[in-house]
């Protein structure tokens, strides 16, 4: 009997995607008129890859976003995590005489020569999620995505707080980073690393790249668990991946994961929250503290497009709505740059179990579970 759980947490706010700066809602392009195959605004889509939950989830949204019921026919090419299949994408989408170029770049540099062949073309390039580092800002039209930067000084913040709060003088923290050279990587890591430079009470043990993977997290959290072994307070996990291969290592080789490092534990931080799971885990204090970021960027990507359709200029940058959840109320909020990003705390879950009888019939189990 094959069974599925899935995880729904209440207290994780449906939070609204909204960009930075004015935006304008697009109406659907119409298809009435003509030859249906010449209708279709094409999008040509480079994914990076599947390297995480995230990462799945931002493939769908554009996937259900650019439908022919919309009004847009998609061509979607796999990256694989290698930056030389993107390329390639990208020269196929200009052969192909596609209408816009989406890419979620693998790592920051080595775009310029290719994104000047489709500026060349005329093709518009819009970025999601990771950002590109070109000499020219002209190659790419907009970047939609989550601020990285301020993710990271958020969940450094965070972890000062807490530490403060809780009267810790210090604590070793060790960062299992995601793929070098990405954006999240880069703005996650700095803001470990500034917060780690501020406070006395942060000292940064080890960094290791867990490639945004659960498999090599689980790895190397086993070869640091055996090289720093108690002294290690707390895990900053890059995603929500690593964290869940960060615990079972830990668990595996006899240690306790939770928020009382005073008394041993050790502590997980990380950043998605978009799977039922890591949500069960803040409740569980399995993780302790995340920060979201939102993978559904699929329509304000199509927005985007649609501004320029109708002889508008989008904003450069549009940043995604996000935020913090914790499993108690020790650190209520943070503050960055002036601004409060308030922490919602994760109080109540729902298990919602699915399994089929033998005659293929579902059987749906709700079990409440709420937790002061």
């Amino acid at each position: 009997m094959k069974k599925q759980i899935i995880l729904l947490a209440s207290a994780f706010c449906c939070l609204v995607m909204a960009g930075c700066g004015n935006r304008t809602t697009a109406e659907t392009p119409s298809n009435t008129q003509g030859d249906p195959a010449n209708q279709y605004i094409v999008v040509g889509f480079s994914q990076l890859g599947a390297e995480s939950d995230w990462r799945s989830e931002n493939t769908e949204s554009m996937k259900s976003t650019f439908t022919q019921e919309n009004g847009f026919e998609l061509i979607f090419e796999d990256g694989q995590q290698k930056q030389s299949n993107q390329i390639m994408a990208i020269r196929k989408f200009i052969q192909q005489e596609v209408d816009y170029i989406v890419i979620a770049p693998v790592i920051e540099t080595g775009w310029d020569t290719v994104l000047q062949e489709a500026k060349d073309a005329g093709i518009p390039v819009i970025l999601v999620d990771r950002m590109v580092d070109v000499e020219d800002e002209s190659l790419y039209t907009a970047w939609v995505g989550s601020d990285f930067a301020l993710e990271g000084d958020m969940a450094g913040e965070w972890i000062n707080r807490f530490l403060q709060t809780k009267g810790i003088e210090n604590a070793n923290i060790v960062n299992i980073q995601g793929t070098l050279g990405a954006s999240a990587q880069i703005g996650r890591t700095n803001g470990l690393r500034d917060a780690c430079m501020k406070n006395s009470n942060m000292t940064l043990l080890a960094e290791v790249t867990g490639d945004f993977t659960q498999m090599k997290a689980m790895e190397v959290m086993e070869s640091l668990l055996k090289q720093y072994g108690d002294q290690i307070d707390i895990v900053y996990c890059e995603n929500d991946n690593e964290a869940f291969g960060v615990i079972e290592a830990i668990e595996s080789m006899g240690w306790s994961v939770g928020s009382n490092i005073a008394d041993g534990e050790i502590m997980i931080i990380s950043f998605d929250g978009v799977k039922a799971e890591s949500k069960y885990y803040i409740l569980e204090d399995k993780i302790s503290c995340i920060i979201e970021c939102n993978p559904l960027q699929g329509p304000l990507v199509m927005d985007i497009i649609m501004q320029i359709e109708n002889g508008k200029t989008p904003n450069k940058l549009s940043y995604i709505d996000e935020g913090m959840f914790a499993h108690d109320n020790t650190v209520s909020s943070v503050e960055i740059d002036g601004i409060s990003h308030p922490v919602t705390v994760v109080t109540e879950v729902t298990v919602v179990t699915q399994e089929a009888d033998n005659d293929g019939i579902t059987i749906t189990t709700i079990v409440g579970n709420n937790i002061k």
